[in-house]
């Protein structure tokens, strides 16, 4: 949950800031900091009158990537989902001046209620457990189906040519990895063993999946969602930095892929039925998906499952790579 703030801000700026823009904030604040999975700083803020809210804020300093920590995306898909049957935080404010807080922020609701950070949904009964996975799976065919056009965000990507871009821009990285030189041998570390056969099996025609083009999350997961208090039922999706056009498929395999790991994270439920009763089969969740997507992912789920490996591969000659200089 929330606890001491570990990146501090201006909060007698913030406050001005809300005084004049946010009246409905009522200052003084209290705030703290959230620091479970947050690559954009978050922060719990607590009003004089105590309601709360979440401040999701771009890190300071020198940045790797232009289009990572885009928090004016975030606020612009949860903002023009608001009227949806899409569950999301209401969108409150959206600042892009620097001189505020030192980066980029925006504000939204509060959503109080049950995030699950293993997947298996251990301490609920099976009837629960079932319950939760399918409305996170519905939720997210929902989404899926939700047209940009209209709520004005057919702009927000690119509607075809999804994995091309995704290989195109793993041949970068690749390529920029092994023009690194290493520090005792002064030899570039050269290229990763088999990448190439690699690229031309995602790369062919013939096993690619159908091109489409719909909303996708980019962490769609068990844990980026807060579950009702007491019921079995998605209230918001969170963590929408990754936001795009692309191909659903890939939210669907990146929720689902707790079904193809072989093991769990220390500490969590094993992910078997057996181990958690309850859980439905992955066949179950391609269904639910499908009633409402109005497509079926089954014939493509494996080289979707695959996919993500070969980015994957390239984070370990990634870290190789940092250790070289």
């Amino acid at each position: 949950m929330a606890g001491a703030v570990r990146q501090p801000i201006d909060i007698p700026a913030f406050e001005r800031y809300l005084e004049r823009n946010v009246p409905s904030i009522k200052v003084p604040l209290d705030v703290k900091q959230f620091g479970f999975g947050q690559s954009n700083p978050t922060y719990l803020l607590t009003a004089s009158d105590g309601q709360k809210f979440v401040m999701r804020k771009k890190p300071p300093g020198k940045l790797l990537s232009k289009t990572a920590h885009r928090v004016d995306r975030e606020y612009q898909i949860i903002h023009a989902l608001e009227n949806t049957d899409v569950p999301v935080p209401k969108a409150i404010c959206l600042c892009e001046d620097d001189s505020v807080i030192g980066t980029a922020f925006y504000i939204m609701e509060f959503l109080d209620g049950r995030i699950f950070t293993d997947p298996a949904i251990p301490n609920v009964s099976p009837q629960e457990r079932k319950a939760i996975w399918k409305d996170a799976v519905e939720t997210l065919a929902k989404f899926h189906r939700v047209d940009p056009k209209s709520i004005g965000m057919e702009k927000f990507g690119r509607h075809s040519g999804f994995y091309d871009r995704q290989i195109a821009t793993f041949r970068t990285i690749s390529k920029a990895q092994a023009e690194t030189v290493d520090i005792e041998t002064k030899v570039p570390v050269g290229n990763l063993p088999h990448f190439e056969e690699m690229v031309e099996f995602f790369s062919n025609k013939d096993l690619q999946p159908k091109d489409r083009g719909t909303f996708v999350h980019g962490d769609y997961k068990i844990d980026n969602m807060v579950f009702h208090k007491t019921e079995p039922r998605v209230i918001g999706v969170l963590d929408w930095e990754m936001a795009t056009i692309g191909h659903p498929l890939s939210d669907f395999c990146n929720l689902t892929s707790p079904y193809i790991h072989t093991g769990g994270h220390p500490g969590s439920t094993e992910f078997s039925p057996e181990a958690a009763p309850g859980l439905p089969t992955r066949e179950e969740c391609v269904q639910w998906y499908s009633n409402i997507a109005g497509w079926n992912p089954t014939s493509e789920v494996i080289w979707g499952d695959a996919f993500p490996r070969f980015p994957g591969f390239g984070d370990h000659a990634g870290y190789s790579s940092s250790i070289c200089f």
